[in-house]
């Protein structure tokens, strides 16, 4: 495929590895076939069934490879504990997410194309991965829930609703680009309507089906 990188000369499990995952960041799990990936890694094909049997668990290897550099960063959950009032401690929790989510570009379209192409097969490793985000996140906005400028009273479903808007972010803004249309605007339109309504028992707005698969039912 046309205008990919080289992915240098390493051993053949992580050619294999940083080949399917530029891939499959590019051109989702049905666009791209074993065949391809064999050629952008410089392997024969057969070798890639040797370490992987289906293409399916190859897609799986490199989603947790690039789920398990999901870190959290230090300095951004002190802002949140620092915060003042609800709506600096959600804006600040926001700024986390989006720094930790598209700290890897290639990490939010796998997501998105896993949702789209391998159904629920992947949740319980998003959930693994990103568990401890949500439940750190919302033990920092906890005590801001139910308050006036954080309505929901489900301190969890606030921080997946920010997951589900930094998944998607880049989609929607390259579909509808205009002015003021940033993360930041996309956060304050966020905000300003979750505060203004409140159904009494929980959220106001919902996650998106990629943020729900990081906490689970529960």
């Amino acid at each position: 495929m046309a205008g990919m990188s080289n992915p240098g000369r390493g051993g053949a499990d992580e050619r294999i590895l940083l080949s399917a995952a530029e891939l499959f960041a590019n051109f989702g799990y049905n666009g791209v076939s074993t065949r391809d990936i064999a050629s952008h890694a410089a392997v024969n094909e057969v070798t890639i069934y040797r370490h992987y049997p289906r293409k399916r668990d190859l897609y799986l290897a490199v989603l947790d490879a690039e789920l398990q550099q999901v870190k959290l960063r230090g300095d951004l959950l002190s802002r949140i504990a620092e915060a003042t009032d609800g709506r600096t401690a959600l804006e600040r929790a926001f700024e986390l997410i989006a720094a930790t989510l598209t700290h890897k570009p290639e990490l939010l379209r796998l997501m998105q194309y896993s949702t789209l192409e391998l159904g629920e097969d992947v949740d319980a490793m998003v959930r693994k991965h990103l568990g401890q985000l949500v439940e750190v996140v919302a033990h920092y906005l906890e005590p801001w829930a139910g308050g006036e400028e954080l309505r929901s009273t489900n301190a969890k479903a606030a921080v997946l609703a920010l997951i589900a808007m930094v998944v998607n972010y880049r989609s929607l803004h390259r579909l509808f680009s205009i002015g003021g249309s940033g993360q930041k605007a996309m956060f304050k339109a966020y905000a300003d309507f979750c505060s203004t309504l409140s159904d009494g028992a929980g959220p106001v707005c919902a996650p998106g089906k990629e943020a729900a698969a990081a906490a689970g039912a529960g």
